[in-house]
Formats: structure tokens, C-alpha cells, sequence
């Protein structure tokens, strides 16, 4: 296992559904101020198929859709198997902190159904996003110890599917820029609380859209499967990201953040070039520790 310093304490990955990476032509001042504080990209690749169950199951669970096996609608209907050879990043966080504090709030809530296990004492809150983000705030208000926090606000991919996705579709941008800034208000208060120091905060989307059919996802095309992705922490170097970035990474840079056994046979690895040399124990430049896959 790769040992890091002890200069992260928590991990709060917040994401956007169905953003892409158009980003770049809605009005973010938020997250673009937050992404030029560390290591990100506009062209890391999301799963195929670009769906939403799928790509949140690899962000969270750290393997291939065609391993954890979730779709939308077994995300809708049942619970994530709680024994599962390949277990969530909070089931990770469990079973090597039994009193850790874990959160998940999403505006789709089959994420906390569905995908993320039952049995671990997660606080899990589903709300419409303009709720979400004030339920969050008072959460860490109340808990700056947690551990590992989620946040999923569904409006972006909610906009698509209803006006299409793409740089042309005004309403698709007003939704991500509205996200971009609940997100911003989370930021702001992680700073104001004293937090964003000895924090990793991971910053992305799950898919975009609009590639092979302009009001849906789910297919190949460079409009579905290119997205954003950053990261911002202690031993985090600054600037674009230069090598390949998989969505399914953050499984693995938030583990190895949080001092966590990488699961062998995870699919997740640790991007090249994210790290300063010698933080986290030696893991900068896409050194991986052992059993963990370094991106090249």
C-alpha cells in the first residue's frame, strides 16, 4: 500500500450531470477559477456507454461499466450489492475508518439507491438541486471532519435531454453556468471553513451529449464522451493535464488521497503528471504505489 503525508483529511468530489466539457462556452467563473488551482483537463474520457449509471459507477466504484454492471435501471430498482467484488469508494473508506463520516448528496437519487452500497452508514440526501445545495452547506457546517463527500447536481443533463446539448443550445449553457456556481458556493464555504487547505476536491462531470442524436447520450462521438476533470490539493501540480484521463481515475486519486488500499484489479489509476514529485508518498509524476495503475 502507498503511504501518503498527513496532509489530507478529506475528499469532497463534486460533479454535474451531463456537462461535457462545454464548460468552456457557459459562463463559469466558479469553476474555472477552482480548476486553475490545480491539475485538470477539458478531454478526459468518460465510460462507454456515456450513461449516467454507468459513468458515476466507474467514478465511484473504480472499475468498467461491464464490471460493476450498473445501468440505469438496476440503479433505479435495487441496491448495489453490498458484497460485491468491486466496492465503492465508501465502502473502501468503511472498512478501514469504521467511524468515519461519509456523505452523498445527489440530485438523481438512484446514485444513492443504487449505486452507492446501503449498509454503510452513508448520510445520503436526494433533492432537487436548488435544495441539495443548501442541505450541503449546513452538512458541513455540522461535520467538517467528514472524510468523503459527493455531490451530483442533475440539471445540466436534465436541460440537454429536454433542449439539446451542445455549445448551441443557450439553455443547456444557463443550466451548467448555474451549476457552476452551486458549486462555487460549496467551494466558498469549504475555504471559509478552513478546509480547502488539507482537502483534495475533485471537480467533474459524468458524460456530455449531443453527439449522435442532439437531445440524448450514450454513444462514442468526441460531444458524449469528452469532459472535464480536475483536481485541487495539497501535492497537486497546476496546469493542463497532458496525459490520458479517465473518469473512472478519480476512484483511484481520491483512495491514494485518503491513504486507502487501491484495489488491485481496479480499472481506475492515477494520471501522469498530476502529482509533485514526492507528495503522497512518492506518487508524483503517475508513480503508482503498489497494485495501483499509473495512466502513461
Amino acid at each position: 500500500m502507498m503511504k501518503q503525508s498527513q496532509t489530507i483529511r478529506r475528499v469532497f468530489i463534486l460533479g454535474m450531470d451531463g456537462a461535457g466539457n462545454f464548460v468552456r462556452e457557459a459562463a463559469t467563473p466558479d469553476l474555472d477559477a477552482w480548476l486553475g488551482r490545480g491539475a485538470y483537463t477539458y478531454f478526459a474520457q468518460a465510460e462507454l456507454p456515456t450513461i449516467s449509471a454507468e459513468c458515476w459507477g466507474s467514478v465511484l466504484h473504480g472499475v468498467k461499466p461491464e464490471r460493476h454492471g450498473l445501468n440505469n435501471e438496476k440503479a433505479a430498482e435495487s441496491a448495489y450489492p453490498s458484497d460485491s467484488p468491486y466496492p465503492s469508494l465508501f465502502r473502501l473508506v468503511r472498512e478501514r475508518e469504521p467511524d468515519a463520516k461519509l456523505a452523498s448528496f445527489t440530485g438523481w437519487s438512484p446514485i444513492n439507491s443504487g449505486i452507492i452500497e446501503e449498509t454503510l452508514d452513508v448520510h445520503k440526501v436526494s433533492l432537487p438541486d436548488a435544495e441539495l445545495v443548501p442541505a450541503l452547506l449546513d452538512y458541513i457546517d455540522g461535520n467538517p471532519d467528514v472524510r468523503l463527500l459527493f455531490l451530483q447536481l442533475d440539471e445540466p443533463d436534465g436541460s440537454g435531454h429536454g433542449h439539446g446539448y451542445g455549445a448551441d443550445s443557450p439553455e443547456y449553457l444557463a443550466a451548467i453556468a448555474k451549476s457552476s456556481e452551486r458549486i462555487g458556493r460549496v467551494l466558498a464555504r469549504i475555504e471559509a471553513r478552513g478546509l480547502a487547505e488539507d482537502s483534495l476536491i475533485v471537480l467533474l462531470t459524468d458524460h456530455g451529449g449531443g453527439g449522435a442524436d442532439k437531445y440524448n447520450h450514450g454513444s462514442d462521438h468526441p460531444m458524449d464522451r469528452d469532459v472535464f476533470w480536475g483536481v485541487i490539493g495539497p501535492g497537486v501540480k497546476r496546469g493542463a493535464l497532458a496525459g490520458p484521463v479517465s473518469i473512472t481515475d478519480t476512484a483511484a486519486v481520491a483512495a491514494l488521497a485518503l491513504g486507502l488500499p487501491v484495489p488491485e484489479d481496479w480499472d481506475a489509476g492515477l494520471p501522469d503528471g498530476l502529482l509533485d514529485d514526492g507528495a503522497w508518498g512518492g506518487a508524483g509524476g503517475g508513480v503508482a504505489g503498489d497494485g495501483v495503475r499509473a495512466v502513461a
